[in-house]
């Protein structure tokens, strides 16, 4: 099996609300933890590509401390497990369409709820980051809610047990 490096990759649709959201929270949190890895997002489309974060996600985001004004839409690519260690779907969809595209020699990605802990591996639409896009504010506080709890788990999963 062949072993990207170290990194995590967070993918949704279109890469301006969920994942980018998911990639500004962990690299903050895991810096926060000394915990050094690559982080990036990528969406499955590439409607918004070039494009800033959602300002709604921008703004929540910023209330809770976290900067996404830099972040740039990006599309996936399946060249893209090669890079990334840990590859993360936020949501059912978008995982079924990364396990059609994974090579067989790479690591199967999962779902970022499931990954950390915070989903059974079997749940519905529990376990998925609902996409806020076309709702409100309180959906984008949600998907922070959300996201800020899987990235704590996720962050003590990658870490490994304590010396």
């Amino acid at each position: 099996m062949i072993r990207p490096p170290p990194g995590v990759l967070f993918v949704c649709l279109g890469n301006i609300c969920r994942s980018p959201t998911a990639e500004y929270v962990a690299r903050t949190e895991f810096g926060k933890l000394q915990l050094h890895l690559p982080v990036a997002s990528r969406g499955l489309g590439d409607w918004h590509v070039g494009q800033g974060a959602d300002p709604r996600a921008v703004a929540v985001a910023r209330v809770e401390g976290y900067d996404l004004s830099g972040h740039r839409a990006r599309q996936f690519h399946d060249e893209d497990f090669n890079h990334f260690a840990t590859v993360l779907a936020v949501d059912r969809a978008t995982l079924g369409e990364l396990c059609r595209r994974v090579p067989r020699d790479v690591a199967a990605p999962e779902r970022l709820l499931v990954a950390a802990g915070l989903a059974a591996p079997s749940s519905g639409e529990d376990g998925d980051v609902p996409d806020p896009y076309t709702g409100g504010r309180d959906d984008f506080v949600h998907v922070l809610d959300l996201i800020r709890r899987a990235v704590a788990a996720l962050a003590l999963r990658l870490r490994g047990p304590a010396p």
